[in-house]
């Protein structure tokens, strides 16, 4: 039974998203997690770039996939849902943003920061390799949450998330040499704090771990009325 569980979560994990979503329409909605888990990454980063909160950067994610959800059926498939979806975070947590008129500064402390930019230590990595990757990850977390948000909006997208310049522009409706630009000037200004430090890996950033990918499956699927 175990070894039939583990076959069809397979089968179901190679689905692409328009499989996922075809499946979910037709009423198969315990699948939405499936969409929630593969993105749950990206909207949290990209949420986490405009609001520089951990907290408020959540409930944008689960605001974003509970709208995306109850208007599934508006994907047309135009473009990559997962395109689609994330343009509906950003306008999600630019609303935000601009409900609240601020932008708070960014908090020094270990707390305020939840460790989002926290770089995980390898196996192996002594205690003074692994101190200097948490503050290589303090560094660039404040490095890049200190740009100016257009360019800090591009930079997410296209460098931490490897959206092409199509998709990003897509997303925050700009034209694609207005995303090269931004993206280039974004560049530009981390490079000059942090191109000594030019080993941290950025895909090790903005870490949305297994506990709140959980937490947020369920308040989703809560709000949703969907079973868990």
């Amino acid at each position: 039974m175990a070894s039939a569980s583990l076959l069809e979560q397979a089968r179901q994990e190679a689905w692409d998203d328009e499989q996922v979503v075809d499946r979910v329409l037709a009423g198969e909605t315990a699948l939405y997690e499936l969409v929630m888990r593969r993105y749950n990454q990206r909207l949290y980063r990209v949420a986490r770039a405009i609001l520089r909160d951990d907290s408020e950067a959540e409930d944008v994610m689960q605001d974003a996939f509970v709208r995306a959800y109850q208007h599934l059926s508006d994907f047309e498939g135009r473009a990559k849902f997962s395109t689609w979806l994330t343009r509906i975070a950003v306008h999600e947590a630019l609303a935000r943003a601009r409900r609240h008129l601020r932008f708070q500064s960014l908090d020094h402390s270990e707390d305020s920061r939840g460790g989002v930019m926290k770089v995980l230590a390898s196996a192996g990595r002594n205690p003074e390799e692994a101190a200097y990757d948490r503050e290589l990850g303090g560094v660039l977390e404040e490095a890049v949450l200190g740009l100016p948000e257009d360019y800090r909006l591009v930079f997410m997208l296209r460098d931490i998330e490897e959206m092409t310049t199509e998709e990003t522009a897509e997303c925050l409706n700009l034209t694609e040499e207005n995303v090269k630009v931004r993206l280039h000037r974004a560049r530009a200004g981390l490079r000059r704090e942090l191109e000594a430090r030019a080993g941290a890996t950025t895909m090790q950033a903005f870490q949305f771990h297994a506990p709140r990918c959980d937490r947020i499956v369920r308040n989703v699927f809560k709000k949703l009325g969907l079973p868990g």
